[in-house]
C-alpha cells in the first residue's frame, strides 16, 4: 500500500465541550464538524499533563511527563528519548514543524527534519516557576507582577496581536508547504522545477489558539452578535468545595487580584473564545482545502487535538493546571476517505500519550521495533475492542507545591494531590464534577482501586525528589545564562531561494 501522508493539527487550550463539533449549540466549526462527519471523534481523550510543554513532550514521545522529566514550561527534553519524529524518519518519512512545541533547550527539533517557524515561546528557562519554599500557598501571589487571570477580565476587540501575527506565519508556511507536495509538480518547457523530496510528509501544524489573551477582530467579534452567550456558574458555597490544589492554582493565576465574577468580563471572555475557535477551525478548513487543491486529501491522514483546555471561569478558576474537565480533557478527532468510520465516536478514554503508537500502527511500523512507551494505540478502539481503559494525567510543578495526579476509568475520575485530601467524581452523571464521592462508605472500594492503580504506574516519593532536584539545576544554570547572556536556544528558520525560484545553471 502506498505510504499514507500525516497531516497532524494542534490547537492550544482548545476546550472540547465548547466547540460546536462536540455538540456546543452557538459555537461554530463548520469545519472540524466537516472533518468528524468524515472521520471518528473520540469524546474522552485527556491530556497526560494539562500544561503545554510537559502534554506536548507526552504527546510525540508516547510516554508520560514524569518518565522523561518533563515537569514545567521550563523542562528540556532529553535529545536521546526517541519521538514519534524519529521512527517516522526511518520509516521513509519527511518530517516537519510548522509552528509551536514549546521545546526548552538546545534541541529545538526532536527528530523533525524541517522547522517552518521559530517557536512562540522563547526556549530557555525564562518560564521556570519556584515552587515556594515555605509550602504556603500564598507565596505563589510573588511569582507574578501582573496576574495571569488578568487576560480573563480584559478580553474583547483589537485591531490585531501578536498571537494572530505567529498563527498567520504558521499557517502561511503550511499552506506553502503543502503546495510544494502537490500532485502535479511540473515547471515550463524552458525550466523545470527544482528536484523535491517525494518522501510522504508528516507534517505537525501547531496554533496558538485560542490560547490567552482573547483579542478578537471586529470581524470575529460580530459574528457571535445576538447569541446566547453561557457564562460560568458556580454554588452560593464554592468556597467551600475549593480544592488545595485550586486554592493553590487560584492563587498561581491571581484570580483573587481580579474580578471574576464580573458578568460583562465573562460575557467578553466566552465571546472572544468562542470567536478564536472559528478563527481555529477556519485554519482547519483551509488546510482541508488545499489538501483537496493539490491532488493530497485521498492519501492524508488528518488528525486534529489540542494539548489542554482551559477552565475560562468555571469554578472561578482560569487557564489549564486543573485536573477539571473544561481544563484536562482534550479534543481529538481523526480522517481519512478511507479509514472505514465516517461520523463515528468513540467514548472510552484515551490520551495524548496514545497518539504517536496509534500513528505507528496506522502506518504499519513493526511493534517490535519501537521502544518501550506508556502509550496505545486507538486504532482497536474503531473495533469496538479495549472498551474499558485506564488514562492518566499528572502536574507536580508550576501552581502545585506537590505531586498531583489523575486516573479516569470508565465513568469516574480520581484525583490524588500528595498530602492532601482526594476526589472522586462521576464524570457521565456529573459532568461539572460537583459532588465529590471520596469518603464515601459505597465508593471506598472503587476509590481504593484507582488509587492502587496510580500508584502502579508512578512513585511520588522519587517524581518529587526528581523535580526539586530539577528546580535547583535550573536555577543555577539560568542565573549563569542570565550573566553571559549565552547560549542562546531560539529557533531560527531559514529558507533556500535557490530551491524555490529560477537560477542559473
Amino acid at each position: 500500500m502506498e505510504k499514507q501522508n500525516i497531516l497532524l493539527i494542534i490547537s492550544d487550550q482548545m476546550v472540547a465541550r465548547l466547540m460546536g463539533t462536540y455538540g456546543h449549540p452557538v459555537v461554530k466549526t463548520p469545519n472540524l464538524d466537516r472533518l468528524a462527519a468524515e472521520g471518528v471523534r473520540f469524546d474522552s481523550a485527556y491530556s497526560p499533563s494539562p500544561i503545554c510543554s510537559p502534554a506536548r513532550q507526552s504527546l510525540i514521545t508516547g510516554t508520560y511527563a514524569s518518565n522523561i522529566n518533563c515537569f514545567d514550561n521550563a523542562s528540556i527534553l532529553a535529545s536521546d528519548v526517541p519521538t514519534l519524529n524519529h521512527y517516522l524518519s526511518i520509516a521513509g518519512y519527511d518530517t516537519v514543524l510548522s509552528g509551536k512545541m514549546h521545546f526548552i533547550g538546545p534541541d529545538q527539533l526532536h527528530g523533525f527534519e524541517k522547522r517552518l517557524t521559530t517557536e512562540v515561546f522563547p526556549a530557555d528557562f525564562s518560564f521556570l516557576s519556584q515552587r515556594p519554599q515555605t509550602g504556603v500557598i500564598d507565596d505563589y501571589a510573588q511569582f507574578h507582577e501582573q496576574p495571569i487571570a488578568v487576560d480573563y477580565t480584559t478580553a474583547g476587540v483589537h485591531q490585531w496581536s501578536m498571537q494572530l501575527d505567529y498563527d498567520e506565519e504558521v499557517h502561511f508556511r503550511t499552506l506553502e508547504y503543502l503546495r510544494s507536495k502537490r500532485s502535479q509538480y511540473t515547471g515550463t518547457l524552458q525550466k523545470d522545477l527544482p528536484h523535491r523530496d517525494e518522501r510522504p510528509f508528516f507534517l505537525c501544524v501547531s496554533y496558538c489558539h485560542p490560547h490567552e489573551p482573547f483579542h478578537v477582530t471586529q470581524e470575529l467579534w460580530d459574528l457571535y452578535e445576538d447569541e446566547v452567550i453561557d457564562l460560568p456558574e458556580w454554588p452560593e458555597d464554592l468556597a467551600e468545595r475549593e480544592h488545595a490544589m485550586d486554592q493553590m492554582l487560584n492563587t498561581f493565576h491571581g484570580t483573587h487580584r481580579v474580578d471574576l465574577e464580573d458578568k460583562e468580563a465573562l460575557y467578553n471572555m466566552r465571546r472572544a473564545y468562542y470567536g478564536l475557535i472559528t478563527y481555529v477551525d477556519r485554519k482547519v478548513g483551509e488546510l482541508l482545502q488545499a489538501l483537496q487543491d493539490y491532488g493530497l486529501r485521498e492519501n492524508t491522514l488528518v488528525v486534529f487535538t489540542g494539548d489542554h483546555g482551559d477552565m475560562l471561569g468555571e469554578r472561578r478558576m482560569v487557564q489549564k493546571r486543573s485536573f477539571y474537565e473544561y481544563s484536562s480533557q482534550v479534543p481529538w478527532i481523526m480522517s481519512h476517505p478511507n479509514l472505514g468510520v465516517n461520523g463515528a465516536t468513540v467514548q472510552s478514554a484515551i490520551s495524548l500519550v496514545d497518539l504517536m503508537p496509534t500513528l505507528l500502527d496506522y502506518i504499519g511500523y513493526p511493534a517490535e521495533d519501537i521502544a518501550p512507551i506508556d502509550g496505545h494505540s486507538v486504532l482497536p478502539l474503531l473495533q469496538n475492542e479495549e472498551p474499558d481503559r485506564t488514562v492518566y494525567s499528572e502536574l507536580h510543578n508550576e501552581g502545585v507545591n506537590t505531586t498531583c495526579f489523575m486516573v479516569r476509568q470508565g465513568d469516574y475520575k480520581y484525583i490524588h494531590v500528595t498530602d492532601y485530601e482526594p476526589q472522586l467524581y462521576n464524570v457521565v452523571e456529573d459532568p461539572q464534577e460537583w459532588q465529590n464521592l471520596a469518603g464515601q462508605p459505597e465508593y471506598a472500594e472503587l476509590q481504593k482501586t484507582l488509587h492502587a492503580r496510580l500508584m502502579e504506574i508512578f512513585d511520588p516519593a522519587d517524581i518529587e525528589q526528581r523535580v526539586s532536584t530539577s528546580i535547583i539545576h535550573r536555577n543555577i544554570i539560568q542565573k549563569a545564562m542570565q550573566i553571559t547572556a549565552l547560549p542562546k536556544w531560539d529557533y531560527q528558520p531559514f529558507f533556500d531561494a535557490t530551491k524555490q525560484y529560477w537560477r542559473e545553471g
